[in-house]
């Protein structure tokens, strides 16, 4: 998936390259047309137009052609590798999810979307991310979103989805009894979006409201860390209390700041920066400007977590060229309950221990 991710972003490079050069050599040659007098009106300044032009049409014509020959290659590697992968991998639409077992090892990545170039909208790479997750996840119900969809309250409700929809995949793809997942809902807000998880009794304990709930989770996931850390400098990751849980960690926190003190805000951006090495993980769904009261103190917290969006947006770059790529967020097909049925067998899997 790593190699078709980098091949079509070269490609794509090339062509967009090809097509500045043609843009840029038909500019010149207009350029020089008018800047001879005697070009600039008559037939020879037209037939030296049109020259021009139809050179960047062949140009172009011949980069599109290479463009669509290479897309074409990875459209057909598509067709053959997406049924192959396995529910780590896989889109929610996948047959593989019928045939869900728990596994047994912890896979090395985990699908959070797919992206795609406007080039050729149709071909999607599976975004992937290696697992343990180094870095926190930030799904954004921010206004900046409101030109995909006009209703804020119903962004606020695909964030929510999308991050039950992520948490979901996180527990399936781990072991049974190997990931845990807190929740902070401080206003209960999320409460129909949190329903699959909560009655499957998948989360780690009912999510948490008020600010008496908040501060309880986080400073039991604050202790965890602590722990952990003392013991992986001193070498003794024998002494941790017995009764402490090794799983990995996942806190989800929606409409952050709400319900959020000062000691709250600077207990999470503890989590958010030394968490991850330590098995705890952070997955805020917020809208960034509910926040602005914080100024610049947050700047550290937001820029330590990976922004996802519940619609489509262009706001991830490759590793390689730069491009400008459009993300799109796991949904599941129309009417599907495989949600539900995920974890279910989550639910029996850790019941059974593992089976």
């Amino acid at each position: 998936m790593w190699g078709m991710f980098e091949d079509l972003a070269r490609t794509t490079a090339a062509y967009r390259s090809a097509v500045d050069f043609a843009d840029s050599r038909r500019e010149q040659e207009l350029d020089k047309v008018l800047d001879d007098p005697r070009s600039r009106i008559g037939g020879a300044g037209d037939a030296a137009r049109e020259r021009a032009r139809a050179k960047h049409t062949d140009l172009v014509g011949q980069a599109r052609a290479a463009l669509d020959r290479d897309l074409a290659q990875l459209a057909a590697e598509a067709e053959v590798v997406e049924p192959a992968l396995p529910p780590a991998f896989a889109a929610w639409s996948s047959p593989v999810w019928h045939a869900y077992r728990a596994p047994m090892e912890i896979p090395m990545a985990v699908r959070l979307g797919d992206l795609h170039l406007p080039e050729r909208t149709g071909l999607r790479i599976p975004m992937l991310v290696r697992l343990p997750l180094e870095r926190g996840l930030w799904i954004d119900s921010g206004k900046a979103l409101t030109n995909h969809v006009t209703d804020s309250a119903e962004l606020r409700r695909l964030a929510t989805d999308t991050a039950v929809a992520h948490a979901a995949r996180l527990l399936a793809v781990y072991p049974a009894g190997e990931f845990q997942v807190h929740v902070i809902d401080p206003a209960g807000a999320a409460t129909g979006a949190l329903a699959p998880l909560v009655s499957a009794g998948v989360l780690a304990g009912p999510p948490a409201s008020g600010a008496a709930g908040v501060s309880a989770v986080l400073a039991k996931l604050t202790q965890r860390v602590d722990l952990v850390q003392m013991a992986v400098r001193g070498g003794a990751a024998d002494a941790l209390p017995p009764d402490l849980d090794t799983a990995e960690q996942l806190l989800i926190v929606n409409d952050f700041p709400h319900g959020f003190d000062d000691r709250a805000v600077t207990q999470l951006r503890y989590l958010a920066d030394e968490g991850p090495a330590v098995g705890v993980h952070l997955m805020m769904v917020a809208d960034r400007e509910d926040a602005a009261e914080y100024g610049p103190l947050l700047d550290p917290l937001w820029r330590a977590l990976l922004r996802l969006t519940p619609v489509p947006d262009d706001h991830l770059a490759d590793p390689w060229v730069g491009h400008t790529w459009t993300y799109d967020p796991p949904v599941f097909p129309p009417g599907s309950r495989i949600l539900g049925q995920i974890l279910d067998r989550v639910a029996a899997a850790r019941r059974n221990g593992g089976r």
